[in-house]
């Protein structure tokens, strides 16, 4: 078996040495997707995905645990949640690394693999991660309206702006991609309150401390 990938992105998953430590101590490749030349950030749209995961490729992986910060676009997924989602929407995303008909692709999470996290997480005492949920993928970099946000709301569970081209150009390069959602915030114009910015770095700092520790006890496994 190859060597296992983390990548980690912005948000409770950000760049805190913490989680790199825990992923480098299983001897796990560790890639920063919004991280640029000189520590620049890159926005979502941005993101070179094809060159991330070639290099995670060239480095001898065959599967991926993607860290993602997402937004909750429901009542039942509070800040905090931890979310392995099943599957997902991103209509207008056309990322590929092909130029021939094998662009034509089914997408999806990698089942043996996703089922692998959810059993480490699971057995591992890490705490609670919810077994499924749709994510869907907007262009940003902007956030969601709430007019937008009402209308993927019908459809998913979580909002963001990487996972589904990622796990898509995971899949054209033969990496086994699962990934791991933790909802940061609740969407634009599901609080009673519009979301402070101190209010969102409190609850991702919160976060981030146990993304640390659900890392720590399920890594070993998964890096097996």
């Amino acid at each position: 078996m190859g060597r296992l990938a983390v990548i980690l992105g912005s948000g409770a998953a950000g760049p805190g040495g913490a989680e790199i430590v825990a992923a480098a101590e299983q001897h796990a490749a560790v890639l920063q997707r919004h991280a640029g030349a000189g520590g620049a950030y890159v926005l979502p749209h941005r993101i070179d995905h094809a060159a991330n995961l070639r290099s995670l490729a060239e480095a001898g992986c065959d599967r991926v645990l993607a860290i993602c910060s997402t937004g909750s676009l429901g009542p039942d997924l509070d800040v905090g949640s931890f979310v392995c989602p099943h599957d997902f929407i991103a209509l207008q995303t056309t990322v590929t690394t092909f130029d021939d008909p094998r662009g034509h692709a089914m997408p999806g999470f990698d089942s043996e693999w996703r089922g692998r996290v959810l059993a480490a997480w699971r057995e591992s005492g890490a705490g609670a991660l919810r077994d499924g949920g749709v994510y869907w993928q907007t262009n940003g970099p902007r956030f969601e309206t709430p007019a937008e946000i009402r209308l993927l709301a019908a459809h998913a569970d979580l909002v963001g702006m990487t996972l589904a081209s990622e796990c898509v150009v995971a899949g054209e390069l033969g990496l086994a991609y699962a990934a791991v959602c933790v909802v940061d915030n609740l969407a634009n114009g599901l609080a009673a309150r519009p979301l402070s910015v101190a209010e969102l770095e409190r609850d991702r700092e919160r976060n981030a401390a146990r993304l640390r520790d659900d890392l720590a006890a399920a890594l070993p496994e998964l890096a097996r």
